[in-house]
């Protein structure tokens, strides 16, 4: 390992580029003398959000201690539970620092950078059994010792393991009394481990918890660490070891088993190190399969496949839209994935984490380059899903990726593409996902080449009470609710998805939202638009909530045929409209109310459009038929910033049942209308092309093509 980090610095500009940023950030922190192992434990780090804003707190690693947090609007914040989780913060700090000086050492040979790597490697091995095992640990957790959760000890071990193993490849050794700490260290780090996985695996029969994964990770440091053959071929092999963990923790379609893109990636950064230290015993775990052929090279194929055009990972269920220590993991496992697997589709999602970490215009920066990264520096340049990578710009076949629809059908997601269209989506069906699922059955994540325009927006940090009162439940998702109240957690159903040379079709059906309920979503995206149409029956009379959410604001278009605004009129005399969730965000202020205007007995077209980055433009019109009323509506904002509101559109109707029908197109303004067929038609309008889809119970039937012109 270490060879080939002094040849990246010798033979590529980035690597010395690099080495110089991270030589630069040690010394500053020795300046601060911020570089002191605490003697308290740390806490659980979700707890470092303010309370106000549901932003994560500032962490500032040249901090030597800390008492009192600020949060990015400048609140001020003090108190054991966020004490606790800075100091989480400041141990997994130390541990990077570690790592960091042993791989400026390994580049550049200058002696002082492997004595502050053994400075804190043996300071931990020395304070570690100081540390009790967690009296403040919730319930529900395996509790560590350095951290509240066993997962995070874990997690910080194989990072200080990690430098070790790197300081003894290059040739530094240990006094007496720091190898007797180191040791003795060991020993307690293997027993709890150990004790950990009996818990989850054989008391709790939870074996495919990512918990595991991560166990299983500490111990295969620790056994790389002493040298034990046995020890390492006996966790691989065992019940709950890395083969049993990949045939359980991920399913055949390659996603982790939660659904959650966040644990995904952090599951797969797990099996990576595992792999690493096996790779010291000549085991070769990058090519193993599970039983149903899962491996690590399909988990990043995944990736690939549910990135966006600009390489950024949808937050599916619970996990960050984006976070610096995330996209830390992620620029680990692509730089890994790019030098093992050689998958272009890898390309953009790297470059991306690394403008996420300050890489200008996503090139290689921190730790993460110079530990992982291979070969040229992957330049990546998109135009309607072309990759160039290691190619000095050649633009041939070899250099194109294919941004294809794609179906997962044992995790419930589905992507629809068309090479020709601006729009792509990424919709919901699957199992709920557990502790980290959410009640989203049938959401749909409409993407333009230039941005995200309704996402997923993932998690807050768990310590937020917006946790449950708004992230996790249905109206924060672009899907249906009844009557204000969140769906059941349930799984539901793919009927039908098929690709033709005209158009790509998706039907969705949910049937366990709500007592009688069933819901059918069609998706049709052909080369110029999308069709949403969602069709509900509710069991019973009911408010129906069709819910969107954009990133962007809506401009109301002057022609809006058959609609009447009226601004500041609400659905109660409060002002808001109420939900059925917990908490201060059950009343969401209505900021307008459209409905059909009374004269138009067919209903009207509600036109909106949107403003993308590059100056693009997204339309989308809808149908509301008499009876119907759409609501713009203030909510939370992102996961990222929740007190930076978004402007959300209800469409609503009060009735046993519900049809909904939108169409959204890039470029120019797509009209939509009911037809003289009945209720079951509409006529969408696009360039002068006319295509009537008639609903029948064989799903959408899209009928002709004629050109008006």
């Amino acid at each position: 390992m270490s060879t080939g980090i002094r040849n990246k610095t010798e033979t590529r500009a980035w690597g010395r580029r690099v080495l110089a940023e991270l030589k630069g950030e040690l010394d500053r922190l020795e300046a601060a003398d911020s570089l002191h192992i605490p003697v308290e434990p740390g806490g659980w780090w979700h707890q470092y959000v303010c309370p106000r804003h549901h932003t994560e707190l500032l962490f500032d690693p040249a901090e030597r201690d800390a008492h009192a947090f600020r949060c990015p609007h400048g609140c001020l914040v003090e108190g054991e539970a966020y004490r606790g989780a800075w100091l989480a913060f400041k141990h997994q700090s130390l541990a990077r620092v570690a790592l960091q000086a042993a791989v400026v050492y390994a580049a550049s040979r200058e002696a002082a950078y492997a004595l502050l790597a053994k400075r804190i490697i043996a300071g931990y091995a020395r304070q570690f059994p100081d540390y009790p095992v967690h009296p403040d640990a919730q319930p529900w957790m395996l509790k560590g010792r350095a951290f509240h959760q066993a997962l995070t000890e874990a997690i910080w071990s194989t990072t200080l393991l990690r430098a070790c193993l790197l300081l003894s490849d290059e040739g530094v050794t240990w006094t007496v009394p720091e190898r007797e700490a180191i040791d003795g260290c060991l020993r307690l780090l293997e027993a709890s481990m150990t004790e950990y996985r009996r818990i989850l695996i054989h008391e709790r029969g939870n074996a495919e918890n990512n918990y595991t994964a991560w166990l299983n990770a500490s111990l295969s440091c620790i056994y790389a660490v002493k040298s034990d053959r046995g020890g390492l071929l006996a966790l691989i092999a065992g019940e709950g070891g890395w083969k049993h963990h990949l045939s359980m923790g991920v399913k055949p379609d390659q996603m982790e088993f939660e659904g959650s893109t966040y644990y995904h990636v952090f599951v797969l950064r797990a099996y990576l190190i595992s792999a690493e230290m096996a790779e010291r015993f000549g085991v070769d775990l990058y090519h193993a399969e599970g039983t149903a052929g899962q491996s690590m090279a399909g988990m990043f194929d995944v990736l690939a496949a549910l990135a966006d055009d600009r390489g950024v990972l949808p937050a599916l269920h619970d996990g960050p839209m984006e976070r610096l220590p995330y996209a830390r993991e992620i620029a680990e496992i692509m730089e890994i994935g790019l030098s093992r697997y050689c998958q272009p589709g890898i390309v953009p999602i790297l470059r991306e984490a690394y403008r996420q970490m300050g890489g200008p215009d996503g090139a290689r920066c921190q730790l993460e380059a110079l530990l992982y990264g291979e070969g040229e520096e992957p330049a990546a340049h998109r135009f309607f899903g072309r990759i160039e990578a290691e190619t000095n710009g050649a633009d041939d076949e070899k250099t194109r990726l294919q941004r294809c629809s794609r179906l997962l059908p044992d995790s419930g997601f589905i992507l629809g593409r068309r090479p020709s269209n601006a729009l792509s989506f990424l919709a919901d069906f699957g199992p709920h996902g557990g502790s980290h699922g959410h009640y989203d059955k049938l959401h749909l994540t409409l993407m333009h080449r230039e941005t995200v325009f309704t996402p997923d927006f993932g998690m807050v940090p768990y310590g937020s009470d917006l946790r449950k009162q708004w992230f996790a439940e249905t109206a924060s998702h672009n899907t249906v609710s009844l009557g204000g109240a969140s769906q059941a957690a349930h799984t539901g159903s793919c009927l039908r998805f098929e690709e033709t040379a005209a158009y790509t079709y998706v039907w969705l059906r949910s049937e366990g939202a709500y007592p009688g309920c069933r819901m059918d979503r069609h998706l049709l995206l052909t080369d110029r638009w999308l069709l949403d149409w969602f069709e509900v029956t509710a069991g019973g009379e009911a408010s129906i909530e069709w819910w969107m959410h954009p990133v962007v604001p809506a401009e109301e278009e002057a022609a809006r045929t058959g609609i009447e605004t009226r601004p500041e009129q609400v659905p109660d005399e409060g002002g808001v409209y109420p939900l059925a969730i917990e908490g201060e965000w059950q009343r969401l202020p209505v900021v307008k109310r459209y409905e059909a205007a009374a004269s138009v007995g067919s209903g009207g077209e509600l036109r909106l459009s949107y403003k993308v980055p590059g100056g693009g433009r997204i339309y989308h019109t809808a149908l509301l038929r008499p009876g119907d009323e759409a609501y713009a509506v203030r909510t939370p904002g992102t996961s990222v910033d929740p007190s930076r509101p978004l402007i959300a559109l209800l469409h609503r109707r009060y009735d046993r049942s519900a049809r909904f029908v939108h169409v959204y197109s890039a470029g120019e303004r797509t009209a939509l209308k009911e037809t003289s067929l009945g209720l079951g038609a509409v006529q969408v309008e696009s360039a002068g092309e006319v295509r009537t889809c008639e609903l029948t119970e064989q799903g959408l039937t899209v009928i002709g093509g004629e050109r008006h012109e």
